[in-house]
């Protein structure tokens, strides 16, 4: 420890600037966030931050695992990660500093299969340090070679593919309005990833009701997908002893102990989700869980333990991984400007979260989006998406004209996906691919029922 203490400090032009902590220059070697601003721990100035760059590099991994942001004594998220570490993953790079660690994510020779087989030898806060060090184009580069594979009824995340999640919410969770955004937005091609309904009343009764009845869409078109409704996991729970048909099971996460309890969970009712998912589930894949995240949750929450918002993403993702999810969806601009201000902000984030969850092992989705009240324009929004598609992104979200009428907040419309396909050369996952094709509804264009909600009974 006396050794690591003087070390945390870097001389800029003849001026000092000594860290107290790795957590201090963890956050302080953040891009700007003006979640951090509000938290009080974000770098004085550009200067400030520079030099805690500078520091960050020289730190080993090794170091980095042993001073997480957290203490093991006091968070079940912190003892989680520790505990279930590959130590044999761990020790290939565990002498990197950071700055080298960068470098050789960037390196040409180091390919997806060798990140994937270290991936479960890094800790969240070894994936935030190398992110601070990054541009956005190296946070797109190494992220596009991380290829994560999962299976639920169909297949996310094989080379050139982007899939999508239809979100077809209702104010009122009226289930034929909910299923007549359903059909519109698979007749546009949307929808492979999941049916994700975000309900308005949170009960296993109307949680089940809308499972069946979407269910019952699926399995009338034979349509190769799954459904979810995004209730409380103790609710999804309670609907799946009522027989629901439940695709995915789904809850939002937090990076801390703290944070997770504000979310009414922990690790010992995930645990026991799980495997009351796995006993129950309807998708037939060996991946059924389906977990949401956002820079600032902890801090929203007064859980943040004084670290910064991108290290306490990072551990959602750390979290996360324990259940081999299907998808994991970083919401990145929804909690609002307090977190994440304004386009640049939304953008940096978007990449950040995407490139440290597929350097973690998991299926990244991101919902890029951003509430009324963000400074950030339409054009921005579509810019982030194709950026993330170009990336690998597993998977964008879609509802009707990317306005949610329920949520409040601008996203990605059902029109953007096909359109993001068509310009980037990507498809969908194949089995639904195969079944748009057989529709009539995409081919590797429009077909004769692209659009058209009637081609699905």
């Amino acid at each position: 420890m006396p050794v690591l203490a003087m070390r945390l400090q870097a001389t800029l032009r003849g001026i000092v600037h000594a860290f107290g902590s790795v957590r201090e220059v963890l956050a302080k070697a953040n891009a700007p966030k003006s979640g951090d601003l509000l938290a009080g721990i974000a770098a004085r100035d550009p200067v400030e931050r520079v030099a805690a760059r500078a520091v960050l590099s020289q730190l080993t991994l090794r170091e980095l695992r042993e001073h997480p942001v957290v203490p093991y004594e006091t968070d079940e998220v912190t003892r989680m990660v520790e505990d279930t570490l590959d130590e044999q993953a761990f020790r290939a790079v565990a002498h990197l500093t950071v700055g080298q660690f960068r470098e050789w994510l960037l390196e040409t020779r180091t390919t997806g299969a060798t990140l994937r087989s270290v991936a479960r030898g890094l800790t969240p806060e070894m994936a935030a340090a190398v992110c601070k060090l990054m541009s956005n184009l190296d946070l797109m580069v190494v992220a596009k070679k991380c290829e994560i594979v999962v299976r639920a009824t169909n297949t996310l995340g094989l080379p050139g593919r982007l899939s999508s999640r239809v979100q077809p919410n209702h104010p009122a969770d009226s289930v034929p309005g909910i299923l007549a955004s359903l059909r519109e937005g698979l007749s546009y091609g949307c929808g492979d990833a999941v049916l994700g309904v975000n309900p308005a009343t949170d009960t296993p009764e109307s949680t089940a009701e809308i499972l069946k009845a979407m269910t019952d869409v699926i399995e009338r078109n034979g349509v190769p997908t799954q459904a979810c409704v995004l209730s409380h996991v103790t609710v999804q729970m309670k609907a799946l002893e009522l027989g629901a048909p439940m695709g995915l099971m789904f809850q939002s996460l937090s990076g801390t102990e703290g944070g997770n309890r504000a979310f009414g969970i922990s690790l010992a009712l995930m645990d026991e989700a799980y495997e009351a998912m796995r006993a129950r589930r309807y998708a037939r894949g060996p991946n059924f869980m389906y977990f949401e995240t956002g820079q600032g949750s902890a801090l929203s929450s007064a859980a943040h333990h004084g670290a910064d918002q991108l290290t306490l993403e990072a551990r959602c993702y750390g979290f996360a991984r324990r259940y081999a999810p299907f998808i994991v969806n970083t919401v990145v601009g929804f909690i609002g400007p307090e977190y994440l201000e304004d386009g640049p902000q939304i953008t940096r984030a978007g990449l950040e979260d995407h490139f440290m969850g597929k350097l973690l092992g998991l299926p990244m989705g991101c919902d890029a989006c951003f509430t009324y009240h963000a400074a950030m324009s339409q054009d921005e929004l579509e810019g982030l998406k194709v950026l993330l598609a170009s990336s690998g992104c597993t998977y964008l979200m879609s509802l009707p004209v990317g306005d949610d009428i329920m949520l409040n907040y601008q996203s990605t419309s059902y029109h953007d996906i096909p359109s993001l396909q068509a310009l980037l050369g990507k498809r969908p996952a194949p089995e639904f691919d195969a079944w748009l094709a057989a529709k009539g509804i995409w081919d590797g264009g429009p077909g004769e029922r692209f659009g058209d909600p009637g081609a699905l009974r």
